[in-house]
C-alpha cells in the first residue's frame, strides 16, 4: 500500500500530478464515495475543467489512484529484494518488516484495494480491474518468494501470510496502530518459522 503523503498544491507542479496526489490523499483518508471532484480539484488547486482534461472521469480518476498505490506496494516489494540480493528467505522477511512498517503508520486506513472493492461492487467498474490484477500479483509475488525461499509448502505459506495481511488491514482501520493488526510482522515471522524449508537452501 501507498503511505499517502501531503496533498501538492504547487502551481510549479503538472496539474496532473497534483490531480493524482490529492486523489490519492483525499480516497484513501476520506473514502471514495465521499469525495467529490470539485473536493480533488479544490485540494490539487485547480478546476473541475482541468481536471477531466487529464482524468475523464472520477471512475477512471480512481482506477488511476489505485494504480499509483498499487505502484507503491510493488517498489516496497523490490526495497526488500534489493537489499537481500540472491538471498531470497531473508528478501521474504524484510518484505514482512516493510508491510509490518507500513501498518504501524496512524494515518493507515488498511489496504486501499480492499477498501475501494467495499465501495465499488459493480464488476463493469473501471477500479475493479485494477483491485483484481493487484490482489493476484501479490499473491504471485508471494509463492514466488517463498517458492524461491525454499519454502517446501510455499503455496500454503503464501494464503498464510496473505490472510494474515488481509486481516491486519482491516484491524488497523478498527483498532488503530496499537491494536493486534500492529503485530502483522512478528505473526507473520512466526508463521514463516513454523514452514520447513529444503535442506539445500541457502541458510536453512
Amino acid at each position: 500500500m501507498r503511505q499517502p503523503g501531503k496533498i501538492v498544491r504547487d502551481a510549479d507542479i503538472p496539474p496532473r500530478e497534483r490531480i493524482l496526489d490529492a486523489a490519492c490523499e483525499l480516497f484513501y483518508s476520506r473514502g471514495i464515495r465521499c469525495v467529490s471532484v470539485d473536493d480533488i480539484a479544490a485540494a490539487a488547486n485547480t478546476n473541475k475543467n482541468t481536471l477531466y482534461r487529464h482524468f475523464e472521469s472520477k471512475d477512471l480518476l480512481v482506477a488511476e489512484y489505485l494504480r499509483a498505490l498499487n505502484d507503491y506496494g510493488r517498489a516496497r516489494f523490490m526495497e526488500a529484494v534489493n537489499a537481500h540480493p540472491g538471498d531470497a528467505y531473508e528478501q521474504l522477511r524484510a518484505y514482512i518488516d516493510r508491510v509490518g512498517e507500513d501498518l504501524s503508520h496512524s494515518g493507515v486506513r488498511g489496504c486501499p484495494m480492499a477498501n475501494a472493492a467495499v465501495e465499488l461492487p459493480q464488476k463493469d467498474h473501471p477500479a475493479r480491474a485494477v483491485i483484481e490484477e493487484s490482489k493476484k500479483e501479490h499473491c504471485a509475488a508471494l509463492i514466488n518468494l517463498c517458492r524461491d525461499a525454499g519454502i517446501i509448502e510455499p503455496e500454503r505459506l503464501a494464503d498464510e501470510l496473505f490472510l494474515l495481511f488481509e486481516g491486519a488491514c482491516v484491524d488497523v482501520q478498527i483498532s488503530g496502530p496499537d491494536g493486534p493488526g500492529a503485530n502483522f510482522a512478528r505473526v507473520a515471522h512466526a508463521l514463516i518459522d513454523l514452514h520447513p524449508r529444503n535442506a539445500t537452501s541457502p541458510t536453512a
